[in-house]
């Protein structure tokens, strides 16, 4: 691994459940893994709404996930393509370089959802989010392994 940190974009149009929901989870699992220093991560909108839906907030609570101080953010595809993976969440139409990994998610929105839906789409994301920060976790113990 290079001391370049490597930069994961979670992007929705309204920046206000899917996306939040992922960028939070990938903070999570990056701090359990102590890579705050290999790993930067972007969340944003291409039209932000005004406030995380409230089922999102309450779906991440019950996790103890606070979210109800986030703000959703626009992103710009400057932004996106400094990144190294950007994963949409089922609607999006960006257009990125060819050198960022472009990762369509095709999430359900939760917006409006029941709160038994909210979750099924939560858990879907947690699960989505382990995977490329374990990978990450597991190159470095490897590289850790090999060089001492």
């Amino acid at each position: 691994m290079t001391d370049t940190p490597l930069k994961f974009g979670f992007v929705c149009v309204q920046n206000a459940g899917r996306s939040q929901m992922s960028a939070a989870f990938a903070e999570r699992e990056r701090t359990r893994r102590g890579l705050e220093n290999a790993v930067e991560i972007l969340t944003g909108g291409t039209d932000p709404a005004d406030e995380v839906h409230p089922e999102v907030v309450e779906a991440m609570g019950e996790l103890d996930m606070d979210l109800s101080d986030r703000v959703p953010q626009a992103v710009s595809n400057d932004e996106l393509n400094g990144c190294t993976v950007v994963a949409t969440m089922g609607c999006s139409t960006l257009e990125l370089d060819a050198d960022v990994a472009v990762r369509d998610w095709a999430l359900e929105d939760p917006h409006g959802q029941p709160i038994e839906q909210v979750r099924e789409i939560r858990d879907a994301i947690e699960e989505a989010c382990r995977r490329p920060v374990r990978r990450i976790h597991r190159q470095q113990y490897q590289l850790k392994r090999v060089t001492h």
